[in-house]
């Protein structure tokens, strides 16, 4: 039987948040004495899984098996698919519970389809992911578009597999050749495309794994974005091979935009701390959402990573920029939970079609607004953050 309690409304989005904003925790606070993050009372604030969907396969896994282990009260229903959940995907009833059954619900499956793709903006390549879904409820992030009403963590247990797989493309690719805007030396791949490998990390070793496997290639990189301070990740001992990308934007559109994720300041004041724990620390300047003062505030914030942010971490950090990606039906799911995120994000008079890599019909800026924009906030790094090289922007 699931134990949700009734389903959440907008005016409840400010208990959901991870982290009190006017008592934030600071940054990469110390895991509990005796244990891990992922077993403090903190992470269960981010993930507290009361509700289990498996795949057969996956449950017989000994990733499927590790993560029950430590679910060992949580009810577990057996699913023919992690796509074919009829009480989750495509069930409309599910838009005012977003946040919490993302709080609440966990599905395991087995990733079919191993693939990796060409990139070339953020990473040479996309490696399969071993995840998809975030118990973070990011107003305008992309994978929902693709999952109906609810979009919780599925998590895939056949790490082995996917670690094989990537092993087996970087072994193909030989040493780089030539250097690019991705990296001058190494293969990036990025780990992370349809989750968040921070969040991940609560629930099993999936992330460990993966930093552990790119730790022995030295031809290749790992790479993922993440809005979530988990200080668990500075044991995983990366040596250089994982780059973490924090994501970062004003904090009067996180507050509104960001919701369940760690503070911006938390995540900028981390960079010191994954750096010495032997990461690569890059920036996500993402999205950047255009509204009355967005240059100012954009200013401030990177004034505040000037102020805060050691040398050491500037002399190796770079930025990729990205713009505003948004979608009808995502904009129709956010309407029946979060709506005054629309009045940032829907912005018909200022956006355009766009047919996105994978087939999608999005809508982006137009153009000239765009285009105008960049220059805008190339001038405001320029200005208040030389030393923030900027990798791409898109």
């Amino acid at each position: 039987m699931h134990r949700t309690p009734p389903g959440s409304s907008p005016e409840d989005l400010g208990q959901q948040a991870l982290f009190d904003w006017e008592d934030a925790a600071p940054a990469t606070p110390p895991a509990p004495p005796g244990g891990a993050f992922r077993d403090s009372s903190r992470a269960r604030r981010m993930l507290d899984v009361r509700q289990v969907y498996a795949e057969p396969a996956a449950l017989a896994s000994p990733r499927g098996r590790q993560i029950l282990a430590r679910l060992p009260e949580v009810p577990v229903t057996e699913v023919a698919g992690h796509w074919r959940i009829p009480s989750l995907h495509g069930n409309d009833g599910n838009v005012t519970r977003w946040a919490r059954i993302k709080t609440e619900t966990l599905v395991l499956g087995v990733k079919q389809t191993l693939t990796t793709r060409p990139n070339g903006r953020s990473a040479d390549w996309i490696a399969p992911g071993a995840s998809n879904g975030c118990a973070m409820a990011c107003a305008y992030c992309y994978v929902p578009r693709r999952k109906g009403y609810a979009n919780p963590i599925t998590l895939f247990t056949n790490i082995e597999a996917i670690i094989a797989h990537v092993r087996r493309h970087v072994h193909a690719q030989g040493p780089k050749r030539e250097p690019n805007q991705c990296d001058p030396q190494s293969w990036v791949y990025d780990i992370g495309e349809n989750g968040d490998c921070s969040v991940d990390a609560l629930v099993c070793d999936n992330t460990a794994d993966l930093v552990a496997a790119f730790r022995r290639l030295p031809t290749a990189k790992a790479s993922f974005a993440t809005k979530f301070v988990n200080p668990d990740l500075l044991a995983l001992d990366p040596q250089g091979r994982t780059r973490v990308r924090f994501s970062v934007m004003p904090e009067a559109d996180s507050r509104l935009l960001d919701i369940r994720t760690s503070p911006v300041t938390d995540r900028i004041a981390a960079g010191a701390d994954f750096l010495d724990a032997g990461y690569e620390v890059h920036f996500n300047l993402s999205p950047v959402v255009l509204r009355p003062g967005w240059q100012r505030d954009w200013a401030d914030l990177l004034v505040h990573m000037d102020d805060v942010l050691p040398g050491r971490v500037k002399e190796q950090a770079a930025a990729e920029i990205i713009m505003l990606t948004h979608n009808q039906q995502l904009h129709e799911v956010n309407l029946g939970w979060h709506p005054t995120a629309e009045d940032l994000l829907w912005q018909p008079a200022a956006q355009e079609a766009k047919r996105s890599e994978n087939g999608a019909l999005n809508v982006r800026y137009a153009r000239r607004i765009k285009h105008d924009a960049l220059v805008r906030l190339r001038g405001l790094i320029a200005a208040h953050a030389p030393w923030l090289r900027i990798r791409y922007a898109f």
